[in-house]
């Protein structure tokens, strides 16, 4: 019941914390375009209302949280779940690291949209390593459990958010006398427009999300389909960070490209729609191809992946949703990839609503399927849920996008 509860509340506190999630990724658009123009006075601006934004956004989600913990994971457990008792005090002590994970979000964009990679690359390397350590140490040398492990998680989140704050101070991509002071709305206005479009988006990707963990959770008393269900997760993570990572590539690499502008030493022109459209398409290739390769590792790696539950319940419950995980990698390379580019080309609402619809199509899903076929049922609605994202991305790059073909024609002959 320990897995199940932390799956709960690791839920609920990213259902939270994704809802405010777009600050990373409007300000990574808008840190590219600044960057790409050679302006380190918008790009300041940037960076710096991301920060005053998420950091009165987690004041009112750590206080929600630490408030209500019931109200909160009633949304993914029923009254009086036996894994009540294993999520409450998990969720209690994640809580506080809504301001850290948010920082560590929004210097990640930063860094990304100046394209640094490597440094996020590197914080995020020493964070991960620094819990790694703590976590067997707290949960089993202290006997802490549950309790232990979301300890171990907000004390490397501190230590991310500190990092970047630091690095970000001493490279000037944020003045602390921009953070206390009242911005305009002139330089507000693209973070919350922005922000709002994808702030759609988001309570859709939580509504499916939590939609799964209550119809899992649902399933039976005993907590084995729900450990299934987190085995399955694991399976699919695999391969989905490494498409999540092509993804933020995108969102980066695209306002970029988009920008036309003169090399100083030759001064040839590059960039510009044809660059940008040149660059999606490689993308696009890559995500298939990586997605091919992502789900037929992950098949050949599900006998070890099996190994990760002592309980054979548990193991025999998660081979169909394991199989599918792998299988739908090769939807999820085209997926991830295309929203990127929406997020790149600054279309926020055409991928909102493309993420609403396919929302509603999962919901419609999970009413029907897990009644027929249990867990494999509730991945079955994955399915149904990322097919329509997919129609969402090839309407975007096809018809109705910037870098259409018949948009840029548009462009050329005006």
């Amino acid at each position: 019941l320990a897995v199940p509860g932390q799956a709960a509340a690791n839920q609920v506190f990213s259902s939270a914390f994704w809802v405010v999630s777009f600050l990373p990724s409007v300000t990574a658009t808008l840190v590219s375009k600044a960057n790409a123009n050679g302006d380190q006075e918008d790009l300041q601006d940037a960076v710096s209302q991301a920060l005053v934004v998420g950091f009165c956004v987690s004041l009112f989600g750590s206080a929600l949280m630490l408030k209500f913990p019931e109200k909160v994971l009633s949304s993914v457990l029923k009254d009086g779940a036996p894994a009540l008792q294993y999520a409450k005090p998990y969720l209690f002590i994640r809580s506080f690291a809504f301001l850290p994970s948010l920082v560590s979000l929004i210097g990640f964009s930063a860094f990304r949209g100046t394209l640094d990679t490597s440094t996020p690359l590197k914080i995020s390397l020493a964070s991960n390593i620094f819990n790694a350590i703590l976590d067997p140490i707290l949960m089993f040398t202290f006997a802490m459990g549950v309790p232990g492990a979301a300890l171990a998680t907000l004390a490397a989140e501190v230590i991310s958010a500190g990092s970047f704050i630091s690095l970000m101070l001493r490279r000037k991509m944020f003045r602390w006398s921009k953070i206390f002071r009242l911005p305009s709305w002139t330089k507000l206005k693209p973070l919350l427009k922005g922000g709002a479009a994808l702030q759609l988006r988001n309570v859709a990707l939580n509504l499916t999300f939590l939609a799964v963990a209550r119809v899992t959770q649902s399933l039976d008393d005993t907590g084995v389909a729900a450990a299934a269900h987190a085995l399955a997760i694991q399976v699919f993570q695999v391969g989905g960070i490494v498409l999540l990572a092509l993804s933020t590539v995108a969102q980066t690499v695209v306002p970029n490209e988009l920008i036309e502008k003169v090399d100083s030493v030759t001064g040839r022109r590059h960039g510009g729609q044809v660059a940008a459209k040149n660059v999606v398409n490689r993308l696009m290739s890559w995500g298939f191809l990586l997605g091919i390769g992502l789900g037929t590792l992950q098949m050949l790696l599900l006998p070890m992946l099996q190994k990760s539950s002592p309980l054979q319940a548990v193991r025999d419950a998660a081979v169909v949703p394991s199989i599918l995980a792998s299988v739908y990698q090769i939807m999820n390379g085209l997926v991830f990839i295309g929203e990127g580019v929406m997020v790149g080309c600054g279309n926020f609402m055409q991928l909102s609503l493309s993420t609403v619809v396919a929302t509603i199509g999962a919901l419609i899903s999970l009413n029907t399927l897990p009644k027929m076929f249990g867990l494999t049922g509730v991945w079955m609605s994955f399915g149904v849920f990322n097919s329509l994202r997919l129609a969402g991305v090839w309407l975007h790059q096809t018809k109705i996008g910037p870098l259409a073909n018949l948009d840029m024609a548009k462009g050329k002959s005006q």
